[in-house]
C-alpha cells in the first residue's frame, strides 16, 4: 500500500485530489453539496435553540430549566388532569353506586373492567401476571379456585386489606412449619406427603403408607383443610382435593412446604389506591375467574 500527499489534478474528471492516494486509488476534493452542509448548519441552529428553550444540559445537582419554563412531569400532570375530568362523570357514578349495582349497569360495568385491568396492569401484574394467569407461588385469578373466596366482598376486602399484611383487618392464615418446628417426624412427613397427593388422583408410590398418612392429616391437616381436603377459605387453606396447585403438586415440592410451611403475602391497598379504582380492581378481577356469584 503506497501512500502519497502531494495535490495532483485528475486526469479524467479534471478535479484536484486531495493529495492522498491508498492502493492506487485517488481521493478527490470535492466539496459537500451545499444542501446537505445547509442542513448540517440547521441542526446545529436547531440544537442551540433547543437547549436555550427547554431543559437540556445537565448541571452538578440539577440541570438547565429552558426560558419556556417547559417540563415533562408538568406535562403528563396536565394529560393526567385533563384525562381525569374526562373520566369524572362515570367516575362519580362508580363512586356512588355498589358493587353489585355497577355489575347490573352494562355501562358502568364496562367502564369499570376497563378502568380495572389498567389499574391491575400497573399494581398487580408483576406477581398474577399481565392476563392475571399467575405463576409459582402466585395465585392464578382465571380459575375458580379461591383462597380467600370469590365473591364480589371477598375479593374486594382481600384487594383492599391483603393477606398476612400491615393491615390488622388483612388475612392472617398462615401454614404452620411442622418439620422444621418439630411437630411431625420425617416419615411422617413424607406419609402425609403421599395421602395429600392421593386426595386429588395423583399417583402415589408403590410403598406409600396413605393409611398412616391419613391419620397424620386427621392430627394435623383437617381442623384447616377440612377432613376430605376441600379447603378452609376462612383461614386461606386451599382445596387439596382438585387439580389446582399453588406451589406445585411433585411430592418434594409438598414435603417442602409441610417442613418449612407456607405463607404468602398480598399488600395491602387500602389508603395506596382510592374506592373508586378498589372497586374497579374488585370487579375486573372477579370477571377474570369462573366464580361469577354475586
Amino acid at each position: 500500500m503506497a501512500h502519497e500527499s502531494h495535490e495532483q489534478v485528475d486526469a479524467v474528471t479534471g478535479v484536484t485530489t486531495t493529495g492522498h492516494t491508498w492502493d492506487d486509488i485517488q481521493e478527490l476534493n470535492n466539496p459537500l453539496p451545499r444542501w446537505w452542509l445547509w442542513t448540517f448548519y440547521l441542526t446545529i441552529f436547531w440544537s442551540v435553540l433547543y437547549a436555550i428553550a427547554y431543559p437540556a444540559i445537565p448541571l452538578v445537582s440539577s440541570y438547565t430549566k429552558g426560558v419556556l419554563g417547559w417540563q415533562s412531569r408538568e406535562a403528563v400532570e396536565v394529560d393526567l388532569a385533563a384525562l381525569k375530568q374526562q373520566r369524572s362523570g362515570m367516575t362519580a357514578k362508580l363512586a356512588a353506586s355498589s358493587l353489585d349495582e355497577i355489575k347490573q349497569d352494562p355501562e358502568m360495568f364496562a367502564f369499570a373492567r376497563a378502568q380495572g385491568k389498567a389499574s391491575f396492569g400497573d399494581n398487580c401484574a408483576p406477581c398474577h401476571g399481565a392476563g392475571g394467569a399467575g405463576a409459582k407461588g402466585y395465585p392464578n385469578l382465571n380459575d375458580d379456585d379461591w383462597l380467600w373466596g370469590g365473591s364480589l366482598a371477598q375479593v374486594e376486602h382481600t384487594i383492599r386489606y391483603g393477606a398476612r399484611s400491615t393491615s390488622d383487618k388483612g388475612h392472617s392464615g398462615t401454614m404452620p412449619a411442622f418439620g422444621r418446628d418439630g411437630m411431625l417426624k420425617r416419615e411422617e412427613i413424607s406419609h402425609v406427603a403421599d395421602y395429600v397427593r392421593s386426595l386429588s388422583g395423583l399417583p402415589t408410590d408403590k410403598t406409600a403408607d396413605l393409611n398412616a398418612g391419613a391419620k397424620v392429616y386427621a392430627d394435623n391437616c383437617a381442623a384447616c383443610h377440612g377432613d376430605k381436603g376441600q379447603g378452609m377459605q376462612e383461614l386461606g387453606a386451599p382445596n387439596l382435593s382438585d387439580k389446582i396447585w399453588l406451589f406445585g403438586s411433585e411430592k418434594a415440592t409438598i414435603v417442602e412446604g409441610l417442613n418449612n410451611g407456607r405463607g404468602g403475602v398480598m399488600p395491602t391497598w387500602h389508603g395506596r389506591l382510592d374506592d373508586t379504582t378498589i372497586k374497579a380492581l374488585t370487579l375486573y378481577v372477579h370477571s377474570l375467574g369462573g366464580d361469577q356469584r354475586p
